[in-house]
């Protein structure tokens, strides 16, 4: 029986040594600073970031620069510790369309510490990073290997801020001009600001005026009414006193309100003031008219001790009917 010849075989030592690679190159750490420009798209913005190429495993790193009040969730890493594709869509043809993740049997071209340029734009996952900075260890690094300089490009970040003018919307009927205002200039309603300084020197200071309703239906020309203003708060009350066989039941006709002159604008309205309680004048409040015939002798005083914030002729009709009690 002839014998067996025997097979010897040999270990070829690789000539990459990973274990040097880690001796070597850990903790040695390429930071750069990039931003995504993503304003092309609903609600985007320039979003900085801190990226970081590890040369011990050639795996990179995208991390959130994150600005107080910038209203993102606290997600701070945005592309885990891995090595990048140049290319994640170019894979062969023959690779089965039903899975998902992708390995390192179907890309072969990575992105290494040579694609990282300041000043160049680089694509991760999709999404294009512009690279406008980098940390001094990253500067000295590609200066004594590839004999390259960085300088830093200066980017604007934050959003294509667009000048919006803000327009206060037209009245729309609802409230007062004042409550509809005040809640447009803030996101929580807040009740319009009332000067408390003058409502406490003219706490409980009302003009008194007596007037008859002007219409032309017979039942209402009887009628008598007392106009009310309020000098802290500029507002003015219609009631309507008790008159036997008038057939109408006494009480307030306007309860305490602002009354805007008729012809006035609505977004810039005029109301009524005590300038206006002429005796013999007429005023109208929603659609009634009201002519002033009398008014009492403390309108009179205060009129005169305030003189220059009112007309004279207004003065002067005040103090014809009260001539007998001067």
């Amino acid at each position: 029986m002839a014998k067996l010849s025997t097979f010897t075989t040999a270990t070829t030592t690789p000539t990459f040594d990973k274990l040097k690679q880690f001796i070597d190159l850990d903790r040695q750490v390429l930071r750069f600073s990039a931003v995504w420009d993503d304003r092309n798209n609903m609600f985007g913005e320039m979003r900085p970031y801190t990226l970081h190429y590890y040369r011990v495993d050639d795996t990179i790193e995208v991390r959130e620069q994150r600005q107080p009040n910038d209203g993102h969730d606290p997600f701070p890493v945005l592309i885990g510790r891995k090595k990048v594709p140049k290319a994640r869509s170019n894979i062969p043809s023959n690779f089965p369309s039903a899975v998902m993740e992708i390995s390192e049997h179907e890309i072969t071209d990575w992105l290494t510490e040579k694609d990282l340029r300041v000043g160049e734009t680089v694509v991760i996952m999709d999404r294009p990073f512009f690279l406008y900075d980098c940390d001094s260890f990253t500067q000295s690094f590609y200066q004594q290997m590839y004999g390259l300089s960085f300088s830093r490009v200066p980017v604007e970040l934050g959003e294509r801020k667009v000048e919006v003018k803000r327009e206060i919307p037209p009245y729309n009927g609802f409230g007062s001009p004042q409550d509809s205002k005040q809640n447009c200039l803030s996101l929580i309603a807040q009740p319009p600001k009332k000067d408390v300084m003058k409502m406490l020197e003219n706490d409980l200071k009302i003009l008194r005026y007596a007037a008859v309703m002007e219409s032309p239906n017979p039942e209402d020309k009887n009628r008598k009414f007392i106009i009310s203003y309020s000098l802290a708060k500029d507002e003015m009350q219609i009631y309507e006193p008790h008159q036997r066989n008038a057939g109408i039941i006494e009480g307030k006709f306007l309860e305490y309100s602002q009354v805007r002159k008729p012809g006035s604008s609505i977004d810039n309205p005029e109301y009524y003031t005590p300038a206006d309680f002429a005796i013999g004048a007429t005023i109208e409040v929603f659609s009634r008219k009201f002519k002033i015939v009398d008014c009492d002798l403390y309108v009179l005083k205060y009129l005169e001790a305030n003189g220059a914030r009112f007309p004279a002729a207004t003065i002067e009709s005040i103090r014809a009917i009260h001539a007998d009690k001067l």
